[in-house]
């Protein structure tokens, strides 16, 4: 019995180095680690955008106004993080990019 509290101490020790090394990597980065975890929370939802900007022509008022919404937030959370993290998005990122600037113009014009 002792010997599995052994085990699950030692894990429990390593588990923590690693985590504190990943928060000190983070940091030495120029990162804070509330932005970087923004940053892996956008990277999601930049997928779902690029999913969405295939087809915005097809979208509702309010389905463009939630596109856009999230975009932002997916842009400020990239712009906080240094872009050789995203450089394999890049494409999806212009993309999204693009289909928001083209939403952002049609409703301006509509008004």
């Amino acid at each position: 019995m002792t010997a599995i509290l052994a085990i699950v101490f030692m894990l429990l020790i390593i588990i923590v180095m690693l985590i504190g090394l990943a928060v000190a990597q983070i940091k030495m980065a120029g990162m804070k680690v509330k932005d970087f975890w923004s940053f892996i929370k956008a990277n999601d939802t930049l997928n779902k955008l690029y999913a969405f900007s295939k087809k915005y022509e097809k979208l509702s008022t309010t389905e463009q106004l939630i596109f856009l919404r999230e975009a932002e937030r997916v842009f400020e959370a990239f712009d906080k993080v240094p872009s050789v993290l995203w450089e394999e998005d890049y494409e999806k990122y212009m993309e999204v990019l693009s289909t928001y600037k083209d939403i952002r113009l049609v409703r301006w014009e509509s008004h």
